[in-house]
């Protein structure tokens, strides 16, 4: 549950905050008439979304058992991929992100009604096929698919309220600090998902020593108890973890929050 409410509010934020941008825009500049073209790109960025979540559901689940595990796996190390990269993308670009949207709504609202719901649709649909990835192969981690169901409806509901108390300016929020924290929670999260991925390939026969335990507690923490859900959904842990994954895991987590906490390099100017 934990889990998925952080990738739910993190990224449901991104998303409801872009969206907040630039309808103040089109607002401020008095072309209101755009924003069914901006809503229309928001509604199909969102269907699509929900459509690949749909498609992975489904081929997985009309895989062979070897075939679930390869399947299982290239989509873990995809999701993970593609977090890590929009972790750091946002903190590269965070501080430019309304100028950046201003610039491209400016021109979108130049070549017409087509043009802006296409930004609209390109600008979420980054946000929520990435999510839908992510969310999935955590899912499939976690495996308690009721308590993560719950997780991402409770994540989800907090961003969009969030996003729009920031828009009309009811709700302050440090947005700078809150992106450093969930981004190392999002890492975290990924961690666990890099991991699973491991397990399976191992399972399936591409990756070696699946039997080679670091440790294996199932006799008095089952898999299936609270405690090992909780600690798989959020830190990863697997009451039966291998060397193998365990050392991913730690070279993952330690190498990338490392880079991501280190303070940005200060180019300085040349000098004649």
């Amino acid at each position: 549950m934990l889990s998925t409410f952080i990738i739910a509010l993190r990224e449901g934020l991104e998303a409801s905050l872009i969206i907040g941008i630039l309808v103040a825009y089109l607002v401020k500049t008095e072309r209101r008439h755009h924003l069914r073209a901006l809503w229309t790109g928001v509604a199909i960025a969102i269907t699509a979304s929900l459509a690949l979540g749909a498609f992975l559901s489904y081929t997985s689940a009309e895989l062979s058992t070897k075939g679930q595990e390869v399947f299982a796996g290239t989509t873990s190390f995809v999701a993970v991929a593609m977090v890590t990269w929009m972790v750091f993308w946002m903190k590269r670009t965070a501080r430019g992100l309304r100028d950046e949207l201003h610039g491209k709504a400016a021109v979108a609202v130049a070549s017409g009604a087509i043009s802006m719901g296409t930004l609209a649709f390109f600008a979420v649909a980054r946000e929520g096929l990435e999510t839908s990835l992510f969310l999935y192969s955590n899912f499939k981690a976690v495996g308690a698919i009721s308590t993560a169901t719950l997780g991402l409806i409770l994540g989800l509901a907090l961003a969009v309220g969030l996003g729009y108390g920031i828009y009309n300016r009811s709700v302050k929020l440090n947005l700078g600090k809150f992106f450093t924290y969930s981004g190392v929670a999002l890492i975290v999260v990924a961690g666990g998902v890099l991991s699973y991925g491991v397990h399976e390939f191992q399972e399936f026969g591409l990756l070696p020593g699946p039997d080679a335990f670091i440790w294996n507690i199932t006799s008095w923490m089952p898999k299936d108890s609270f405690i090992a859900s909780l600690l798989g959904g959020t830190i990863g842990f697997d009451t039966t973890t291998s060397w193998l994954q365990f050392f991913i895991w730690a070279a993952y987590l330690g190498m990338t929050i490392t880079a991501y906490l280190s303070p940005a390099k200060v180019k300085t100017p040349l000098h004649a």
